[in-house]
């Protein structure tokens, strides 16, 4: 039997298994906010659905990529986008327990108005799209050539599989199949360094030294994330969903835990990049390690980046659905039937960009720059600001984020060498534009503010 039909094999039955494990979601407490008979998740479920959802196929590909361009700094600045965990932790924390609000578009609405809430619902409506189609991508290459035949097949199948096990439970069948997911991924995880390792005799500390620790090495890009950590959170539903379903303390053990244990993840899967660079590989790291490693490889490659992908893809498929039944239409008995629509919408309509080129990929993606107007907006959400200070900074981030987009950011505002300088520069501009406009903003505040 060869390799891809093994492939194809590992796809539909792990698909069909976790059909089978989904709950049928009989409430819209089930639903909407995986809740079972008003219970609601608890610290383990909310924690492993929490890392697993951010481990998707497209991130550990990047960790790994990011491993072969810089070594062991590429992994640590990768992971650093994971203090997005704390932060939006400790933020929504307050927010719910200072503040009373149910959900970040309550807030919105209170402090802001409806205009917030349909300009920050667009932001991640298309955040959301761009889940769809850059993980079931990934999977696609791993059964073809980009553009071809079984490619396309491929990203069809997995996401018509992937739907049918959500429509079934909703976020409950999230919550339960990521716990799954979860150690799947982590035995697969050290059954690849298991692999890895030895044929390094063992030698953890070459990975750890390999690289060098310079801005052009990849600290760029480590302060990146630093600065975006305090505003790209918020811009992502599928984190943010699971901060308002569980208690505000059992929620915030889960994100600090979250923190560490996803870094963690990132860091160790960046050894397979970092395993590629030892071996003088070129392309994506993940799939050259795997070809390199033989046919055993290869399938436990495909298989942690199908559980990877389906555990983020279920969980954007159930973040939309909430967006538009519970966060838009704010009816008092959520339908499921319109959920369960919701959902075989966005899979149709993040499906189809793969098929139309990458020039409409490309212009329909939010970037990490894009939404770094965000950061007053939580950083500072108990300040009486204006409607005004809302739009600007927002408004301001999206600017910056279109002009590094378009690729005519000038290049004397360039201030760092290699790659992710222009990233970096255009982002520290960006922060500090944010801010002043937020500021600027809140000079004449409005007298009267929303009850909580």
């Amino acid at each position: 039997m060869d390799v891809n039909t093994i492939q194809w094999i590992i796809i539909i039955t792990s698909s069909l298994l976790l059909f089978w494990i989904a709950p049928w979601a009989k409430s819209a407490n089930d639903f909407f906010r995986g809740s079972k008979l008003e219970k609601e998740p608890g610290f383990w479920m909310l924690t492993s659905s929490l890392v697993i959802s951010w481990l998707f196929a497209k991130s550990i590909t990047n960790a790994a990529n990011l491993g072969l361009a810089f070594g062991m700094l590429g992994g640590v600045a990768y992971a650093t986008y994971y203090l997005s965990f704390l932060t939006a932790g400790v933020i929504i924390y307050q927010m719910r327990v200072k503040g009373g609000f149910r959900s970040l578009h309550h807030f919105l609405d209170s402090r802001f108005g409806k205009g917030a809430v349909m300009l920050f619902s667009l932001l991640i409506s298309f955040r959301l799209l761009n889940e769809v189609w850059s993980n079931t991508m990934v999977i696609g290459t791993y059964f073809g050539a980009k553009g071809s035949g079984v490619y396309y097949l491929a990203i069809v199948v997995f996401t018509l599989l992937t739907v049918a096990y959500t429509l079934k439970g909703g976020l409950r069948s999230s919550l339960l199949t990521d716990l799954i997911q979860m150690v799947l991924f982590g035995i697969l995880l050290f059954v690849i360094l298991g692999v890895i390792l030895p044929e390094k005799n063992g030698d953890v500390g070459s990975f750890v030294r390999s690289g060098e620790w310079t801005m052009a090495g990849g600290l760029n890009l480590l302060f990146v994330a630093l600065l975006q950590v305090f505003s790209y959170p918020f811009h992502d539903p599928v984190l943010t969903d699971r901060a308002f379903i569980a208690s505000p303390r059992t929620t915030l053990r889960s994100f600090v835990v979250a923190t560490f244990v996803g870094g963690a993840c990132i860091i160790l899967f960046s050894f397979v990049g970092i395993y590629a660079r030892m071996e003088s590989l070129e392309g994506q790291a993940a799939v050259e390690v795997s070809k390199l490693l033989g046919v055993g490889m290869q399938l436990m490659m495909n298989f942690i980046m199908v559980t990877s992908a389906a555990s983020t893809l279920d969980s954007t498929f159930n973040s939309f659905s909430k967006l538009v039944v519970v966060d838009l239409k704010k009816e008092a008995q959520p339908s499921i039937s319109l959920g369960r629509w919701v959902i075989v919408g966005i899979a149709v309509l993040g499906t189809i960009p793969i098929f139309l080129g990458a020039e409409i990929l490309a212009a329909t993606t939010i970037s990490g720059t894009m939404v770094i107007g965000l950061t007053p907006i939580f950083i500072f959400w108990k300040k009486n600001a204006s409607p005004l200070s809302y739009f600007l900074s927002v408004g301001t981030g999206i600017f910056f984020g279109i002009w590094l987009t378009t690729g005519s950011w000038p290049a004397q505002f360039v201030f760092f060498e290699g790659k992710y300088g222009d990233l970096l520069s255009v982002n520290i501009i960006a922060f500090i534009s944010c801010l002043l406009a937020y500021g600027v903003g809140s000079i004449n505040p409005r007298k009267s503010v929303k009850s909580a």
